[in-house]
């Protein structure tokens, strides 16, 4: 039973540093292969979101806590631990709401740094053949 509690601890954590991916990768990932990791990141959970479905760490994290012998909770991730921490009593819809909109900052974030860099190669092609 230890075992699926600290399973379920673990998923915890690996879904928490997830969320702050999420939130926060547009500064940590500012371009190659991270930010490219980093904006299908958002658009996986814009999906997640906006479909109603849950995030795969849910149903683990569920699942483990049901073998340790804990009562697991119900519905998203991000209600349970979240909402109740930060916003009480705010309605679902406004959750998901805010976590798309935080995807969208993301990805305006990356695709604004894409629209820079190609402007910058094409003055810098501009200039060398000059």
């Amino acid at each position: 039973m230890w075992f699926y509690g600290m399973l379920a601890l673990m998923v915890l954590i690996v879904h928490l540093a997830w969320i702050i991916w999420v939130i926060a990768g547009c500064w940590f990932a500012r371009s190659g292969w991270l930010a490219r990791l980093h904006v299908i990141s958002l658009a996986y959970s814009i999906f997640i979101e906006a479909s109603g479905w849950y995030c795969p760490l849910t149903y683990v994290e569920q699942w483990a806590q049901l073998r340790a012998g804990k009562s697991a909770y119900t519905g998203d991730f991000l209600v349970h631990y979240l909402e109740k921490l930060i916003y009480p009593a705010v309605p679902y819809p406004l959750v998901v709401v805010t976590a798309i909109s935080i995807c969208v900052l993301n990805l305006s974030v990356h695709f604004r740094r894409w629209r820079h860099s190609v402007s910058n190669r094409r003055s810098n092609s501009v200039a060398a053949s000059a």
